[in-house]
């Protein structure tokens, strides 16, 4: 397929849009271009192993592959991550918590399957990989508390100690939070529900002195909390 020569400062979205998954992939191959033949090849490894684990998935009217790779390319794009174990951890964000016992082998389960999904992980990409996705897993719920409100305190505990985690975290809530309008039916307002309180717990971690981002992607982390807010106010303010 043939791309634009301008694919490289096309908005996430746009690529989404128009060039679907393939456009997505490109661009990523584009970014890792800045990287050395090894750490090309460890981010290579993750989007594979990715593309495996969530080929089934789905994201409303898009493979769940797109919304990693806007993740992943976010950060280094607009983020200048050049960290590639954060990269890879974003790549994988969501592996241990979807896909636990396709990642840790035939017989576990539960509390098990997550314990040895996120061993195979630090097996194939090292400790700290292992230990940034745990930090962005969200937890089993307690059926008898609000959902919510439990996603809410977990964002906020297991972010604390892990700056680079923020960082993930703060992606993956761009796409899904400033992403919201790209969302269609029911999901459109249960999203800006669950995610509209996390605009103040983000802006205070971001801002913390030790979160490893310079003062002008904050502040272009900064704006784009301000546009999710508008766009959550737009979906859930309206009269009546």
């Amino acid at each position: 397929m043939d791309f634009p020569a301008y694919l490289a400062t096309m908005p996430m979205h746009a690529i989404t849009e128009i060039h679907g998954e393939p456009g997505l992939l490109e661009r990523f191959r584009l970014e890792i271009g800045a990287f050395g033949p090894g750490d090309r090849d460890r981010l290579t490894e993750a989007l594979d192993l990715a593309a495996d684990l969530h080929r089934d998935d789905r994201r409303v009217r898009e493979p769940y592959l797109n919304h990693l790779l806007r993740v992943a390319i976010r950060m280094m794009h607009h983020y200048q991550v050049r960290d590639v174990d954060v990269i890879v951890a974003g790549l994988l964000h969501d592996a241990v918590e979807d896909h636990p016992a396709e990642l840790a082998g035939a017989g576990a389960a539960g509390d098990e399957a997550r314990a040895a999904a996120l061993a195979t992980l630090a097996a194939r990409f090292g400790p700290r990989v292992a230990r940034l996705v745990a930090a962005v897993t969200n937890p089993v719920y307690d059926p008898g508390r609000d959902r919510h409100t439990q996603y809410r305190e977990h964002v906020a505990a297991s972010l604390d100690a892990e700056p680079w985690a923020r960082v993930i975290k703060v992606s993956d809530f761009t796409d899904n939070g400033v992403g919201v309008i790209h969302t269609v039916g029911p999901k459109v307002a249960r999203s800006a529900a669950k995610y509209r309180p996390l605009v103040p717990v983000f802006r205070e971690l971001i801002g913390r002195p030790d979160t490893p981002l310079s003062a002008a992607v904050k502040r272009h982390i900064f704006a784009q909390l301000d546009l999710a807010e508008e766009r959550f106010a737009a979906i859930l303010d309206q009269p009546g």
